[in-house]
């Protein structure tokens, strides 16, 4: 047997001793597909089916009434104006944050990631006891802020710092790898042929990561508008003036409106499949920009 035939059989010996040792029986493949299935179908299908059955039980009406009722309009005016505010504030923090920790070597730079990472880490609810303690009536700045007629807690601003806290790692923890994978070698050339530091950031960085940026702003948007713990303790829950969505959701349940509450849970089911469909639209943008 020739020197060549010889390396060719050891190749394929080595490649199927390889194949073998990762290869798993048939059954094991099935058992862990069928707990991953089973797994999907009870702990997210079914609630998911739940809510639109138990919300379309009484007909189309009573369900359009659920929308139609001034509290329930009120709290979805709330909820989208929370996250038009929160979310491009993130999105310019987002970015701020992750050129200075891709592009920049300073000092207390690992403490700038840890930061970013805190909301990750403290419960919804300690945040919105925070910000009473600061803002409250008698919190830190309480006093000053009665002296000049302005409120915080129980009005949008509260619950629009609650929205910013809990949803300021979005953007920058999706940026930072990218960034940081991507390097910054195009921008060091660009400076280099004289472009200029928004030149550079508009026409070399920015499209580079906006698919990346664009989920980042997918889901910070997301967690906006389902946000229920920190918004809860900030809001007062006034009905009609200082109730975001899930907000309202809890006080039809607890008034056992069931059919209104299933109803507004409902939209906010569907704002979540709509997030998720535009979030695989984006990952496969990202998928094939990489891969391409």
């Amino acid at each position: 047997m020739s020197t060549l035939a010889i390396q060719t059989h050891a190749s394929q010996t080595t490649r199927f001793e390889k194949n073998a040792a990762t290869r798993e029986p048939n059954w094991v493949k099935y058992l862990l597909l069928g707990i991953s299935l089973s797994f999907f179908a009870l702990f997210l299908l079914l609630p998911l089916i739940a809510v639109f059955t138990e919300a379309l039980r009484k007909g189309l009406e009573t369900y359009w009434l659920a929308f139609t009722d001034a509290d329930a309009l009120s709290s979805i005016a709330l909820t989208l104006t929370a996250a038009l505010i929160s979310v491009p504030l993130n999105l310019v923090f987002g970015v701020a944050a992750a050129w200075a920790i891709t592009k920049f070597e300073f000092r207390g730079k690992q403490i700038l990631i840890t930061f970013i990472d805190l909301p990750f880490s403290i419960s919804p609810v300690i945040v919105g006891l925070s910000l009473v303690l600061v803002f409250g009536v008698h919190g830190w700045f309480g006093e000053w802020l009665v002296a000049n007629d302005v409120k915080v807690i129980f009005a949008l601003p509260g619950i629009v710092l609650a929205t910013i806290f809990v949803t300021f790692p979005f953007v920058a923890r999706e940026l930072i790898p990218l960034m940081q994978a991507q390097g910054k070698e195009e921008e060091e050339a660009a400076i280099v042929l004289g472009a200029k530091g928004w030149q550079n950031f508009w026409y070399v960085t920015l499209p580079n990561i906006k698919w990346g940026l664009l989920y980042g702003v997918i889901l910070c948007n997301a967690r906006a508008m389902g946000e229920f713990g920190a918004v809860s303790v900030v809001s007062g829950h006034i009905r009609g003036e200082t109730n975001t969505l899930p907000l309202h959701v809890e006080i039809l349940y607890n008034e056992y409106n069931f059919s209104a509450a299933f109803a507004v849970a409902s939209l906010l089911a569907l704002l979540a499949l709509l997030t998720l469909v535009i979030k695989s639209y984006v990952e496969h943008k990202i998928s094939k920009r990489t891969n391409g």
